[in-house]
């Protein structure tokens, strides 16, 4: 019975310690656009909201904007910054997305059918305030954009 109860608190301590790194990250939390700041294209969707939670040993990413003409949308991803694909519902222009953990950066990486359709770094500045989101895509056009999208810790 002792040693069952040791290896309960063992396994307990252990996903405390996994929820707490991940709470301590920095990307954790809400984050709002800041439209001032950014610098986001012509056709390029707007992220109004981003949303980092844990999800058991996961993180859920909720987004909520407009796409590029001007549309609500709403996606939801779960996963790890590993750098593998998980699956997205919602984005019209993705069905698999990574995140991939560089220091205290992301690197993201959105799908279609296996083709990358978007490619793109987030960093969060060194307060934790804001965080910058650079992406680049092809838009409708076939022209390639490159957008920045600014947003601040709500």
């Amino acid at each position: 019975m002792k040693t069952k109860m040791i290896g309960f608190t063992m396994i307990i301590s252990i996903a405390l310690a996994a929820a707490a790194g991940a709470a301590d990250d920095g990307m954790m939390g809400t984050w709002k656009l800041n439209e001032a700041k950014s610098k986001i294209a012509p056709g390029a969707p707007k992220n109004h909201t981003v949303t980092y939670a844990s999800a058991g040993d996961q993180i859920k990413v909720t987004v909520d904007g407009t796409d590029g003409e001007g549309k609500t949308i709403h996606s939801e991803w779960t996963g790890k910054f590993d750098g593998k694909d998980y699956p997205v519902t919602g984005d019209g222009t993705a069905d698999m997305r990574s995140y991939k953990k560089e220091g205290k950066d992301l690197e993201l990486t959105n799908k279609k059918a296996g083709k990358v359709t978007v490619t793109g770094k987030i960093v969060v500045s060194a307060d934790g305030k804001t965080r910058t989101v650079t992406i680049n895509l092809t838009d409708s056009k076939g022209e390639k954009v490159t957008s920045t999208a600014v947003y601040d810790k709500s």
